[in-house]
């Protein structure tokens, strides 16, 4: 198996000389003299609500341990992976709005809604300022229906970087394959690859002459787009230098993302893609949006011609739609778990380091007011998490307590997320983390 640490050190020192800076390998990786190891986070994000009855076990109606427990049948697939597990019911949001999808509010803990700008920065984000510096810092993927990923490759609708500054989710994974690996790549894609970057250096230098002419109202908010351009070439570029590094982990192009017969040919080569930047370490923060936040999302590919809007209005408890959905998520996590275990890290592998974090965008249901948001955190992030369990809330604490414990977890004090005084006097009866979920 590949030496990731050594294979990371180099890929920093390649960087560092790219870019004329000082960065260093500890800087990429958490310094050996601490005795520590890179971590990272993953959240993944199903549209349409998460009803607790889909993953509760049965029976379980009070916080205890999942080691004699049956997992229910939409998540199945993790019941080999229950000491892992840890099953949260009782978080609310109700601050946030769901109703279809909070969209911003979901990973930011604030009210939001449809076509509404985030008000400030989400938790994914600013956890991958906190985890150690990769090359990108935060990657976001997007799963919707073919028609949707081709119309719209790329969307905001998850994910921000502040008020107003939204991060877009990639949903074309040829389009997402090429940013990330067209340099290393042959024939057409190496083609392309070069062919944009060149477009896109020139679209840089011509945006940034045209908007110093612009009134000073518009400059700044012209000058997102131009960073936006800065950051894409930036990247191109550090990528560029670290090649033989990528090739060790680059996804194998097939019929699936030239010729998908269904969407979940491309949901599968996203995760793929997304996989491949965990694990070569580009980067320790993947948000990955399965219905991109919206009301969307299609799986004709599991057999289930129903698509949309209207999946919102079923119920999920022992509906054969939504075990098709859930347990294809479920399949999804095995797939990261297993692949992140297969490289060794430290004393460890790589999900010894990790957490997963599953839940919706929406809380548990199509049209809710957010009073029970259940999440799954799979993984402890080098022993901060308990696992193995199940934790039942009084609903009297937000999501946001559970964003502050991911961040205390990451290395940053947090009392509370996005939750001035004022907010947190009506939503949340405590402070800090949650003490149901850290070790």
């Amino acid at each position: 198996m590949l030496n990731r640490r050594k294979m990371l050190q180099a890929m920093a020192a390649g960087t560092g000389a790219a870019l004329g800076t000082s960065l260093f390998p500890e800087r990429l990786l958490a310094s050996p003299v601490q005795n520590t190891t890179p971590k990272r986070i993953v959240f993944f994000m199903q549209n349409q609500g998460f009803d607790p009855k889909t993953c509760i076990p049965t029976n379980m109606s009070s916080s205890g341990s999942l080691a004699k427990a049956k997992l229910p049948e939409p998540i199945a697939a993790l019941e080999p992976y229950k000491e892992r597990l840890h099953i949260i019911n009782g978080l609310h949001g109700m601050h946030t709005s769901p109703s279809h999808s909070a969209f911003f509010g979901a990973l930011g803990g604030y009210r939001g809604s449809d076509g509404v700008p985030p008000s400030a920065s989400t938790v994914d984000y600013e956890l991958s300022k906190v985890l150690p510096q990769t090359l990108l810092p935060h990657l976001c993927i997007g799963m919707d229906s073919i028609e949707n990923m081709k119309a719209k490759p790329t969307i905001a609708t998850l994910s921000a970087s502040g008020a107003g500054q939204p991060i877009f989710m990639h949903s074309n994974p040829n389009h997402l394959y090429q940013m990330l690996y067209g340099g290393i790549s042959s024939g057409d894609i190496r083609t392309q690859h070069e062919a944009q970057s060149s477009v896109m250096s020139q679209i840089e230098a011509l945006a940034a002459a045209e908007g110093r002419a612009l009134p000073a109202a518009d400059r700044q908010r012209y000058g997102q787009y131009v960073q936006g351009f800065k950051d894409i070439n930036g990247l191109r570029t550090r990528l560029g230098t670290v090649s033989e590094h990528l090739r060790n982990f680059a996804p194998t192009v097939d019929e699936r993302y030239t010729n998908p017969e269904f969407e979940t040919d491309w949901h599968d080569c996203l995760l793929d893609i997304g996989i491949s930047a965990l694990t070569s370490g580009i980067t320790n923060t993947l948000t990955i949006g399965s219905g991109r936040g919206e009301i969307f999302g299609a799986w004709k590919g599991l057999g289930i011609d129903q698509q949309g809007h209207n999946l919102g209005h079923m119920e999920q408890p022992d509906n054969p739609i939504w075990i098709k959905i859930r347990q294809y998520n479920s399949r999804m996590l095995v797939r990261l778990m297993e692949s992140l275990e297969s490289v060794p890290e430290g004393s460890g592998t790589m999900m010894d380091h990790t957490l997963i974090v599953y839940t919706s965008n929406n809380a548990d249901k199509q049209h809710t007011n957010g009073a029970n948001w259940p999440v799954m955190l799979l993984g402890n992030l080098d022993g901060a998490f308990k696992t193995g369990c199940f934790t039942q809330l009084d609903g009297k604490r937000p999501i946001n307590s559970l964003y502050a414990s991911l961040l205390c977890a990451a290395g940053q004090n947090c009392d509370r997320f996005n939750m001035d005084e004022k907010m947190a006097k009506k939503y949340d009866d405590s402070n800090g983390p949650l003490k149901e979920v850290l070790v």
